[in-house]
Parts: C-alpha cells; sequence; structure tokens
C-alpha cells in the first residue's frame, strides 16, 4: 500500500487551508498514494486557541467534513483528516478530532484526542485544556490489503506519541501521528519518539506535521516522516508544504514480527 504524509503550514483562513489541503490531497493521489494523512489542525491555525470555537462543527456536518468527504471520493482516496475541532460538552470547549473517510466518502472512523499537550519553560506556553476537551477511547480502522486482509490502522495525535500506552492497546500494523510540535519539543524529541513507538510496536509510523512559522507567528518543527516497523526512516520532508510517500510491505511487516516475535512475549 501506498501511502503519503501531508505537511502543512496552515493559516488564520479555514477556505484557504482546505484549498491548500486540496492541491495537496490531489498531489499524493497523482503520485500514487493508497492513504493519505493531513496534519493536525490542518484546517486553522489561528491567533489564539479560542479561534477553534468560531469553527467548531456538529458530528456529520459542516464545511470541513463535508471537505474531506468530498475530496475522498473526488480522487478515490483513503483521507484522514489530522484534526479539526468539534462540538465539546460546553460552550468553552472543542474536541480536537481526527476523522477517517473511505475512498466512498463514508466517515469511517472517529478519533478525540485524548492526551492534551502543557508546556511552559518561560518562554513558549501552551495548555490545550483551556479549549479542548479529551477523548477517553482508543480508535482503529480496516483499510483492504486484498481478500481476507487488511492493514489495521490505529489513531493517534501529536502529544498521544508521548504516551506509548496508547500504542499497545491499538495492536495496529499502521500508527498515525498527524502532529503540530513545536519547534523546541520537535527539535529534541519528534523522531526519536516516532522511531521508538515504530520499534516497540513493530509497525509502519505515518506522521504529517505542522513545518514551518505560521501567520500567528508560530514556529512549527515539521519533518513529516513515514517510518517503517524496523525503525527505519523511509521518507522526509523538512520544512514547508510537501507531500512524502512510502510503500508499505506487508510481507516485510509479517517477516519482522516473525523474525522478533516481541508482541506475543508481553507480560504486564
Amino acid at each position: 500500500m501506498k501511502v503519503a504524509a501531508i505537511q502543512m503550514v496552515s493559516g488564520v483562513s479555514v477556505q484557504a487551508n482546505l484549498d491548500s489541503a486540496h492541491e495537496l490531497l490531489t498531489e499524493a493521489a497523482r503520485g500514487g498514494a493508497h492513504l493519505a494523512v493531513l496534519p493536525e489542525y490542518f484546517c486553522l491555525m489561528g491567533h489564539k486557541d479560542s479561534d477553534k470555537l468560531a469553527v467548531r462543527e456538529r458530528p456529520g456536518e459542516g464545511m470541513i467534513q463535508d471537505f474531506l468527504a468530498r475530496t475522498a471520493r473526488e480522487l478515490g482516496l483513503w483521507i484522514v483528516g489530522g484534526t479539526l475541532p468539534l462540538v465539546g460538552s460546553d460552550e468553552g470547549h472543542v474536541r480536537n478530532t481526527s476523522i477517517a473517510f473511505s475512498p466512498q466518502g463514508t466517515q469511517v472512523a472517529r478519533y478525540d484526542k485524548i492526551h492534551l499537550f502543557k508546556f511552559d519553560n518561560g518562554r513558549e506556553r501552551y495548555d490545550e485544556s483551556r479549549v479542548i476537551e479529551s477523548g477517553a477511547e482508543p480508535v482503529w480502522f480496516d483499510v483492504p490489503q486484498e481478500p481476507g486482509r487488511a492493514w489495521r490502522v490505529g489513531m493517534s495525535v501529536c502529544y498521544d506519541l508521548r504516551f506509548p500506552e496508547l500504542y499497545r492497546a491499538l495492536h495496529a500494523d499502521v500508527l498515525l501521528v498527524p502532529s503540530a510540535f513545536t519547534y523546541v519539543t520537535g527539535q529534541a524529541h519528534w523522531e526519536l519518539l516516532l522511531r521508538a513507538r515504530a520499534i516497540e510496536n513493530l509497525a509502519y509510523v505515518i506522521a504529517p506535521a505542522q513545518g514551518g512559522v505560521h501567520e500567528n507567528r508560530r514556529r512549527t518543527w515539521g519533518h513529516s516522516m513515514i517510518i517503517d516497523p524496523w525503525g527505519v526512516v523511509l521518507a522526509q520532508q523538512g520544512e514547508g508544504a510537501g507531500v512524502v510517500f512510502a510503500q508499505l510491505d506487508g510481507e516485510r511487516l509479517a517477516q519482522l514480527r516473525s523474525q522478533l516475535p516481541a508482541l506475543d512475549h508481553r507480560v504486564l
């Protein structure tokens, strides 16, 4: 299965971001991708956290979800919409939600980000819980590989990457990590954590990211990448918008899990 990780430098206009996403998804489809994954906050990187509240959507309704479904149908592509804001339990919060669509434009999975980022080094301060409420359940979906076989695709978002127990619970062949890592934390830990999740789960990792200086002056780390189950980086994009491709090999996955059956040796 050929896959694509899409890197963006999203701004403050939802429509402009959707236009950019469409161009990049079209590039992914023309490049032969079967599955394409957008980054976290692909639809909006606002001036302030509360900007998400103004564009939140109800499940199954709204221009962002309509865009994802329509584009999946148009391109005949499995699409995972990094994250978008869905309504929360009160007027002051949203869910940071990743949604997967089949090539028929049908929603096949919804994952609400469980772990909410908080960081304060005296210069940069982030606290997602001020506007976002967390999800609670691991989510995965199947992408048919051939008759009788499928890729089990596990969903996660950004800060989830620091919590390996989530990935154990997914039991997946492919792990998705759409992200908007800060420049500071990304430079220190991004590749290290991604390769660790791939190695310890003997799974492919697709990690599309925000990468560059945004209209709101925030700088994200970028370095979208696709990693194989042995921890080898197959493709990477430094900064700026773009698409990276890789071919996932089911036989290699099975071979590595047979040669090193660590997943069968779990005790705790």
